[in-house]
Formats: structure tokens, sequence, C-alpha cells
């Protein structure tokens, strides 16, 4: 593959994607602006199609995304195989890029980092994203691994099961008082506020959907707080009801401060790990790491439907 594409034209793709722009990639690789032009430009003759949407920032078309995909691949063995060789320039840690899901990476997600960092010399770029999309990253190859909801493993990536995340929609106990005591919660809590992580949130969405089903939620007033630990606080404050992980909402619940609405209709999210089949030291470490720590944190099993 490599005399078919020109790892030079290749590196400069990819610190045209990195950097953002042609300024930027020349000053990394202390060209010129025009040989940057010149390389990309020559790659796309040599493959025939258009690697990059000369946007600002620029970004990679669809056969860019492959070409990118495999620099970093190219990338990432150059630097195992010079750590293992003591080359002089390989030492120090390596960068793994990662995509992960807010609630993991507030609950069990960093342990699983800690115990990797521990074993191996590592350091990690986290790229959040809700679990429904943080599989377009690997397919972007802006990451070498993600925590995803999707078991259909992106092309050239394995995917392995990590266990289920447990969603319970709570209130604030005199939210629920204000909003909810009069009639049946299948009728009342489709019309009460709603804290909504961001737009691609789709959990209180998919409870209200099983809880009363054909109701109409499109117009429900709906606050948006892109945090995890400060949604679970927005919740406790009572500016609306939401779907919290059991383990967050727990001591909420201790303190009284927060209280479960239908606690026997969980909301379960199959969790799965996506990484690049690569044979690599640090990323089998991280591997090794999250299954283990998942294991222990989520719940294993079939998801049960609410």
């Amino acid at each position: 593959m490599t005399d078919g594409l020109p790892l030079d034209q290749v590196r400069t793709l990819l610190a045209a994607v990195d950097e953002g722009t042609f300024e930027a990639a020349a000053e990394r690789l202390h060209v010129t602006p025009s040989a940057v032009s010149q390389r990309v430009k020559a790659l796309e003759q040599r493959t025939g199609r258009v690697l990059l949407l000369r946007s600002k920032p620029v970004r990679p078309t669809e056969s860019g995304e492959v070409v990118v995909r495999f620099g970093r691949q190219l990338a990432r063995l150059e630097q195992d195989a010079g750590a293992e060789l003591g080359l002089v320039g390989a030492a120090g840690p390596s960068t793994l890029p990662v995509a992960v899901n807010s609630d993991s990476l507030a609950t069990w997600f960093l342990p699983a980092l800690a115990e990797a960092a521990a074993t191996s010399d590592v350091c990690f770029d986290l790229h959040r994203d809700d679990q429904d999309h943080t599989a377009l990253l690997l397919r972007q190859g802006r990451v070498m691994a993600a925590v995803t909801s999707s078991p259909e493993p992106v092309q050239g990536c394995s995917v392995r099961p990590l266990g289920r995340m447990t969603y319970r929609a709570y209130a604030a106990p005199a939210f629920a008082a204000r909003y909810l005591a009069d009639g049946s919660l299948a009728e009342a809590l489709p019309a009460a506020p709603m804290i909504v992580f961001d737009r691609k949130d789709d959990i209180q969405d998919a409870f209200l959907r099983a809880l009363a089903p054909g109701r109409r939620t499109s117009g429900q007033p709906r606050t948006y707080v892109p945090a995890s630990e400060s949604f679970a606080a927005a919740v406790a404050a009572g500016l609306g009801w939401g779907a919290i992980p059991d383990g967050q909402a727990a001591p909420y619940v201790a303190a009284g401060t927060l209280t479960a609405l239908a606690p026997e209709r969980p909301v379960d999210v199959p969790l799965y790990w996506q990484q690049w089949k690569l044979d690599s030291p640090p990323l089998a470490a991280l591997t090794a790491a999250v299954v283990r720590t998942a294991a222990a944190a989520l719940q294993q099993g079939p998801p049960r439907r609410g």
C-alpha cells in the first residue's frame, strides 16, 4: 500500500486535517503552504479522488477519511516500533485518541485510564460525544478506540461488549409534587419540564415512548445541560426531570434530593468497545483495562425492557 500512497503525501494530508489549514500544516511540517497544497493535490491525483474539502477548517471527504485512518495507523505503528527498538526520538509517552460518552467518563471510564497509564507509558486525547455517535469518530480516523452503543464494527475495527449502563427517570421531590402529583405518570410526565444533555440525547424520549406510547413529546419544555455531573445536579435542583445512571443518582437519592419515577422501568444502554485492528502495545493495555473496569462497573447480560 505504501507504493500506492507516498508516505510524505499521506503525512501532509494528515497534518492538514489535524491543523485545520494548509498554513498551519506547513508550519508543523516546516515547509511552505504551497508545498502542502502540491502534496495534497498530488495525492488526490494519484487516488483519483477529492480527499479534502477546502473549507475552514479543511475537512476530509469520505475517501479522505480512509487515507487519514491509514496515516494514523502508520504513525501508531512507527511510534510503537521505535519505542521497542529504543530509537532516539521515539521515547516519551504514547498518545491514544479515544472517544467516550459523557456518562461513562463521569462514572467508570477514568479508573480504566488510570490502570492503563500505570502499566504503560501512555497519555490520552479524549473526544467526548454521545454513545450513538462515537463510532463516527472511528470511521473518520479521528480516534483509535471508542465506547459506543453500536455493536456493528466500523471497517478495520474489532468490537466487544462491555455491559449496559442502566438509567432511571428521576426528579426532585418538590418538582414531582408540583408537576406529577395529579393523574398518572404517563399522563403528567410528557408535559413536565425535562432536562436533556444535548440535542443528540434520546434517553429521556426513549423513556417517554415506553411509558406513554403514542403521546407527543416534541413540544415539551426542555433545558439543555451538556455536562454529566451538572445534569444530575440540575435534576436535583428541580429544573426538570431526567434519566440518570443508577450509580450517579445514588448519592442524591440517599440525601433525599432525588426520587425515582417508575423505578421498575429502567432504560438500559448497551455499551461496546471498538478499536482499530492494530498490534499496538499501548492500545492493547488500554483495551484490557477498559474491559476489566467495565465488567466490574456495568450491568452484564442482555438489556432489560422497561
